[in-house]
C-alpha cells in the first residue's frame, strides 16, 4: 500500500478531523460533542489554541450554529434547532410538495405498522425486556427505525408546509 492510498482513506479514529483547517476542526468537535464543552476542551480536541477556538465558536454562535452558555467557564454546544431548520429547508428546496406528501404518507404507513406490531403508540412505550433474549437486538433496531420515522415524518411535514406556502400565489 502506498502513502497516497492511505491518505485517500478516512483519517485515523483518534484524529477524525486530521487534514481539516482549524475552523472545520472546531465545527466538527462541537457537532460531535454530547454535552456542553468549554473553549479549552474544544481546543484540545480540535488541536488548536483556546483563543482560536473561542474566535470560531463566537462566529458559530453569531450564526446560531452553536449555543453559548454564559458562566465561568463559558460552555458551548451545538444548536440542534439550527440543524433541524437546515434539514427542513433543504427538503423543501429539493422536493416538490407532492414528493414531500408522498414521503409523509409512506412514513405514516411505516409508523402505523410499528404501532400495530408493538400495540403501543410510540417506541418509548415498548418494554424491551418483555422480549426473549434472541430478539432484543432486533427490537432495539426496530425501535430506532420507528423513532427515526417519526422524526423524519415531522421534518417532511414541516418541509411540505413550507414548500406549499412558498408556491401559493399571493392575492395582492
Amino acid at each position: 500500500m502506498t502513502d497516497n492510498t492511505r491518505r485517500e482513506g478516512p483519517p485515523p479514529f483518534d484524529r477524525p478531523f486530521e487534514g481539516e483547517d482549524t475552523k472545520q476542526r472546531v465545527y466538527g468537535t462541537v457537532l460531535h460533542a454530547r454535552e456542553p464543552m468549554t473553549a479549552a476542551e474544544i481546543a484540545e480536541q480540535a488541536d488548536c489554541s483556546a483563543e482560536s477556538a473561542r474566535t470560531h465558536l463566537s462566529f458559530y454562535a453569531d450564526l446560531g450554529i452553536v449555543i453559548r452558555h454564559e458562566g465561568r467557564p463559558v460552555r458551548y454546544e451545538r444548536n440542534d434547532d439550527y440543524f433541524e431548520w437546515r434539514r427542513v429547508n433543504e427538503l423543501a428546496r429539493e422536493n416538490t410538495v407532492d414528493e414531500l406528501q408522498a414521503r409523509v404518507s409512506a412514513l405514516t404507513d411505516r409508523i402505523e405498522e410499528y404501532r400495530d406490531e408493538y400495540d403501543v403508540d410510540s417506541p418509548a412505550e415498548v418494554d424491551v425486556l418483555e422480549f426473549d433474549a434472541a430478539r432484543i437486538d432486533d427490537v432495539y433496531v426496530e425501535l430506532g427505525d420507528w423513532a427515526t420515522a417519526i422524526e423524519e415524518r415531522r421534518h417532511h411535514e414541516r418541509a411540505r408546509r413550507k414548500a406549499a406556502s412558498s408556491t401559493t400565489p399571493s392575492h395582492s
